[in-house]
């Protein structure tokens, strides 16, 4: 047979892309497969580009030493590191590494929280408009993550019972946080503009959301329908970077966040104010600290007064712990 005809051998996928197909295997958020890329890339160069093949324990050892002797990383950022090069030895290269016993850990430092008083969220909310109130209302106001606000699907937020769905959230656990009542009627306006928005995308011949998982195979229309539509979508079409589709994604995260800082500096709130991880009012390792004392799981500033407006059910759940036992 002329080799000429043969048909030619494929190429194997090169590295990072083998990385990135073994993330998605495990059905890893999008974000997660960005961070781990770029570590490895990192890595890569920081070995003076040679292949991780060729390297092993004592090389990961020396890159992430690095990082917290010299560029004096925080021990988060590390963990990070060392978390995206344990998975590309073990899942991508199936050679695991030692216990790294030369492993220097960057110190994690305690910090006090720093949370806004009753005030302070008032003056910060009263410097936002449109959505973008609404949004840092929902996050002060229902205890939602930021990325739980941005990725709320319309089928979860119920205004009879006033509450609102949490879909795997931290941790890939759902559940129900309350809906404030002085987001209802500005909420229903925005779904009123969303639905508009989703039928101007049919008539163009797009219209479809992205699906969790596998339900887009399993129901070919879902993601045509007006219940799985986010609540926030993105004001302009853009392309999946996984699928290449092209659709309507939610808004993207700098929306909020440079929204909030722009409202706390035009407040004249001097304190750190962020919106993410932990919700609006308070820093990350706060945390932890808040927990809202009438529903398990949303957070709330620490010895913060019941507010009618934002709690509609508060003093129901109250109530109910006030009862006799009988």
């Amino acid at each position: 047979m002329d080799d000429s005809l043969a048909a030619p051998t494929p190429k194997a996928p090169r590295l990072l892309e083998q990385l990135r197909d073994a993330i998605r295997r495990r059905n890893y958020s999008y974000r997660t497969e960005e961070v781990y890329v770029q570590w490895v890339r990192r890595f890569i160069y920081f070995s003076g580009k040679r292949h991780p093949l060729e390297l092993g324990a004592a090389e990961v050892t020396v890159f992430l030493n690095d990082l917290a002797r010299e560029r004096n990383v925080a021990a988060a950022t590390q963990n990070q590191a060392l978390s995206a090069l344990l998975f590309l030895y073990r899942e991508v290269l199936q050679q695991p590494l030692p216990w790294l016993d030369e492993l220097e850990r960057a110190k994690r430092p305690v910090r006090v929280p720093s949370v806004l008083s009753r005030a302070e969220v008032r003056r910060l909310l009263s410097a936002m408009r449109g959505t973008k109130w609404l949004m840092a209302s929902l996050l002060y106001g229902a205890g939602l993550r930021l990325t739980e606000c941005l990725k709320l699907r319309v089928k979860d937020v119920d205004f009879d019972y006033r509450q609102i769905l949490v879909r795997n959230g931290k941790g890939a656990k759902d559940r129900v946080t309350m809906l404030p009542a002085s987001s209802i009627e500005p909420l229903k306006r925005q779904l009123a503009l969303a639905k508009a928005m989703h039928e101007a995308d049919l008539a163009a011949g797009y219209g479809d959301v992205e699906l969790p998982d596998a339900l887009a195979r399993k129901y070919p229309r879902a993601p045509y329908q007006w219940g799985w539509k986010f609540v926030f979508p993105s004001h302009k079409l853009s392309t999946d970077p996984r699928t290449g589709v092209i659709r309507r994604h939610h808004m993207f995260e700098n929306y909020l966040a440079r929204a909030v800082k722009e409202a706390a500096r035009a407040a004249g709130i001097a304190k750190h104010v962020t919106c993410h991880p932990a919700p609006l009012v308070c820093h990350a390792s706060a945390g932890r600290w808040l927990r809202h004392p009438d529903r398990a799981g949303a957070a709330r500033p620490f010895g913060r007064l019941d507010d009618h407006d934002l709690h509609a059910r508060a003093q129901q759940g109250r109530a109910r712990r006030e009862e006799p036992a009988r």
